[in-house]
């Protein structure tokens, strides 16, 4: 098959724009975790950003250490059981963890 586009730049182009997606995303989802104590579809629906990429997104916090679920409890947006989640250090719960050695 033949590429008829006639701007060969094209396929180049759209990762750009997901990638500067991906940033935006991310930094409205932090903000706004940063102010509420939310659930994923309860962010979803007050961002817009669609929920599987919230799902990655709160990976990527978590190992980066800067978001926490904070309680599990029924979700006000879809009504199931699922975690509230913050990014904001105050809210996070307390880990004695290292305190057990």
């Amino acid at each position: 098959m033949r590429n008829t586009s006639n701007n060969p730049n094209a396929f180049q182009h759209k990762r750009q724009d997901k990638d500067k997606d991906f940033k935006t995303q991310l930094k409205t989802i932090f903000k706004f975790l940063q102010e509420h104590i939310a659930t994923a579809s309860m962010v979803s629906a007050e961002t817009g950003v669609p929920q599987k990429n919230i799902c990655r997104y709160k990976r990527d916090l978590e190992k980066a250490g800067q978001l926490w679920e904070t309680e599990k409890k029924l979700c006000k947006e879809t009504g199931f059981r699922a975690w509230y989640l913050t990014t904001n250090p105050d809210n996070a719960p307390f880990n004695n963890q290292l305190k057990m050695f």
